[in-house]
């Protein structure tokens, strides 16, 4: 394949994963708003987030188990159809129903994206996987800032939520034409066989990620999409809140090679986990502008966490191919599903507390965005128990995967 058309098609994937994190940027910027004109409640906000974390997993599985006979082309089609339609029905929503059904779609063709992009981006560069994976990852978080500051900028101009909607049909056109209209390399490595990847999950150390997965996911994600809801009340812009920490992450990941491959994935793990256990916390007492060095300090925990984790499966658990990559991150996706409405109804329930004590609305939405961050921490600081096993434990994964390798030779 010529350099010209593989650095397209790269380029096409930059821009789907930009149009899937401004869909997570600019749904939480305009959460409030959505519960005031549909009269929808923080638990109801929260199931509507949820379809977005549900359908990606979905996504995942059925792509990554339909990867070897489709092909990234078709599952990025399937994302394009997907993403239109999602976000066609949000602009036109007329209430609850309408919200779920369009994020859902939204969702699934978020997981259709990264399904395709990462197996593909790997088969592509099989020399230079982690840093091209890391370099694609770089605009996940560069995309939330994207979407970020239009959510901030439109807003203040006084736009309305389905204008800020209707910005992502710029990227999403755009990495449409791409993948239409381009040549896209066929999958002929060993990892290609669906049925030897079903064998390869049985290995505990994948359970073992799948469940470090979860946890990752839900400490990197609930607090982003809660961010607006929570520190409205707080002092802190929290659009550009959410622009500092995807800005630092951006600026992380892109220089994640060197030192992923200095430290070993299992260290920048551990180190990650403890980083964001500290940051949560600090971000559950902090006031005013200290919100902001809380905040940075969590987008360095979090910030090699799912391109690593998927690196990770890729590169030590190399036969459970594109399935694997998948499923590890459906998983954690799943997970953040799930809980998106129980930390929206322990909003609910900690407000309604903070009310019933005398407090006024600004300081009750602060009290209880707070004490759900408070709770929130528990997640990290299971990881550096896990993480930390799993560092102590690298001398013998590390002989697995070279024993691994040998074999596939």
């Amino acid at each position: 394949m010529k350099q010209e058309n593989k650095n397209q098609i790269f380029l096409a994937a930059c821009l789907a994963l930009i149009v899937t994190s401004m869909t997570f940027a600019i749904r939480a910027g305009i959460l409030t708003q959505l519960g005031i004109d549909f009269n929808i409640s923080n638990k109801e906000l929260g199931w509507i987030n949820s379809m977005a974390f549900l359908g990606f997993p979905l996504a995942m599985i059925v792509g990554g188990l339909l990867y070897n006979s489709l092909g990234a082309k078709k599952l990025l089609i399937v994302a394009f159809v997907c993403h239109l339609v999602g976000l066609l029905m949000t602009i036109f929503a007329g209430g609850f129903w309408t919200l779920i059904i369009s994020t859902f779609f939204i969702g699934f063709a978020n997981g259709s994206v990264e399904a395709a992009c990462n197996p593909m981006i790997a088969e592509m560069y099989t020399n230079n996987r982690t840093a091209m994976l890391n370099k694609f990852h770089v605009w996940f978080p560069g995309g939330l800032v994207i979407g970020a500051l239009v959510t901030k900028f439109l807003t203040d101009a006084g736009m309305g939520w389905q204008t800020l909607i209707a910005t992502m049909f710029i990227p999403t056109l755009i990495y449409g034409y791409l993948v239409f209209t381009k040549e896209f390399p066929q999958n002929k490595s060993a990892e290609s066989n669906t049925a030897n990847n079903i064998k390869a999950l049985a290995n505990p150390l994948f359970f073992f990620i799948m469940v470090c997965m979860t946890l990752t996911a839900v400490s990197e994600f609930i607090p982003q999409q809660w961010v607006e809801t929570i520190l409205r009340s707080s002092g802190a812009s929290p659009m550009l809140v959410l622009a500092l920490v995807t800005g630092i992450m951006a600026l992380g990941r892109f220089f994640a090679g060197p030192i992923v491959h200095k430290l070993n994935p299992t260290g920048v793990l551990w180190m990650s986990a403890i980083i964001t256990t500290v940051a949560i916390y600090f971000m559950s007492i902090a006031d005013g502008s200290m919100i902001y060095a809380a905040a940075a300090l969590f987008a360095l925990g979090v910030c090699y966490f799912w391109p690593t984790m998927i690196g990770f499966v890729s590169e030590y658990l190399p036969k459970t191919g594109a399935l694997g990559m998948s499923l590890v991150g459906g998983a954690g996706m799943f997970a953040t599903s799930m809980w998106n409405p129980v930390i929206g109804s322990w909003l609910d329930a900690e407000k309604e507390t903070a009310l019933a004590s005398g407090l006024s609305e600004a300081l009750a939405d602060i009290t209880a965005g707070k004490a759900v961050l408070g709770i929130v921490v528990y997640f990290p600081l299971a990881l550096i128990i896990l993480f930390g096993i799993l560092f102590f434990m690298r001398n013998k994964i590390e002989k697995n995967r070279v024993h691994s390798i040998d074999i596939a030779e």
